[in-house]
């Protein structure tokens, strides 16, 4: 079918999307990354037992750091010179996964000295998929990881409502927390970091509609739900008092499931997310879903104007230029 690129692969959602992806769509190539291709324990050993699970399967695991500019251009550099090569299919799907949060630390920044959230879970996710856009097959989709958080009010954790400030770079160059603030505001700047990742979602997709190589290119993104059984939560700064609501709303998931679908377990998740990428009943969808339905995102998200403010710092931020990318820059 295609190559299938997959980031923060060895992720709580990502390990079961990788199995149902090669056990379901096994013509496809899989193209999987995470941050250290040497770790040999953890979630990334369990990455590969996964594999290991389908002998016959087209995969390479490679490394890509999305906090690093520098890194995700050399990781894009290879995949296109593959594609050119023949050595992979042009890309039918790339899956925005990746992520990260800082909770209860205070800001952490990229290599690039930005806010961490925003770097891996916003910023590097588009300066990756801008350079890899002509290795695209011309039908290909584009799928990225929405949240709740992105919209205020909707998430339980929230403290500060994810609001875009006026000056836009202070989503990549926050002020410091103020003591006693840094849980809020490390679940706020995880929120600002969806909230952004909707909007370029938006303004991505217009401009490829604006463009006729691109145009079959569909772009969405998906809010996977609550994942009650996602190591996120067992994280060294998550506050305990939050792994234990999740740890008891995990065990009575067969009963909440019920009166709050969202609240599920990433296998299921993981179904959603691969067949929205790949799966023909899925052509030509777009925006934003809640798991596998078409749903509103904020109304925040939706503003055009912001959306537009919103690229042209991305560019900045990421420092692509034309040269970098195939898909005109400054037209809508």
């Amino acid at each position: 079918m295609g190559s299938v690129l997959l980031t923060g692969a060895n992720g709580s959602l990502a390990i079961p999307a990788v199995s149902y992806l090669l056990s379901k769509y096994p013509s496809c190539t899989a193209i999987l990354t995470i941050r250290n291709v040497t770790e040999q324990g953890g979630t990334t050993a369990r990455l590969r037992e996964t594999i290991a699970s389908f002998p016959h399967a087209h995969v390479s695991i490679r490394q890509l750091d999305l906090a690093s500019l520098s890194s995700i251009q050399t990781f894009a550099a290879e995949v296109h010179a593959d594609v050119v090569d023949g050595k992979l299919p042009p890309l039918i799907a790339i899956i925005c996964n990746a992520y990260t949060w800082c909770i209860n630390g205070g800001i952490q920044y990229s290599e690039d000295g930005f806010e961490r959230s925003m770097a891996v879970n916003y910023l590097g996710h588009f300066a990756l998929i801008l350079r890899l856009l002509n290795n695209m097959d011309r039908s290909g989709r584009i799928m990225f990881l929405s949240s709740e958080s992105h919209e205020p009010g909707r998430a339980g954790f929230e403290k500060y409502p994810p609001v875009l400030p006026g000056d836009l770079d202070l989503l990549v160059h926050p002020p410091p927390d103020r003591k006693g603030e840094e849980v809020g505001r490390g679940f706020l700047r995880y929120g600002l970091s969806k909230l952004a990742t909707v909007m370029g979602m938006y303004e991505l997709q217009r401009r490829l509609k604006t463009t006729e190589d691109f145009k079959e290119i569909a772009v969405i993104a998906m809010d996977p739900g609550g994942l009650l059984d996602s190591k996120t939560f067992a994280g060294p700064d998550v506050p305990a008092l939050w792994t234990t609501i999740i740890n008891v709303l995990n065990w009575l998931q067969p009963l909440l499931k019920l009166l709050k679908p969202t609240l599920r377990r990433t296998a299921h998740a993981a179904e959603d997310l691969i067949d929205l990428s790949i799966d023909p009943k899925f052509a030509g969808q777009e925006g934003h879903f809640e798991m596998n339905r078409k749903v509103a995102s904020s109304p925040a998200s939706m503003d055009e104007s912001m959306q537009a403010a919103l690229w042209t710092k991305t560019l900045e931020w990421s420092r692509i230029g034309q040269s970098n990318t195939a898909l005109p820059l400054h037209t809508t």
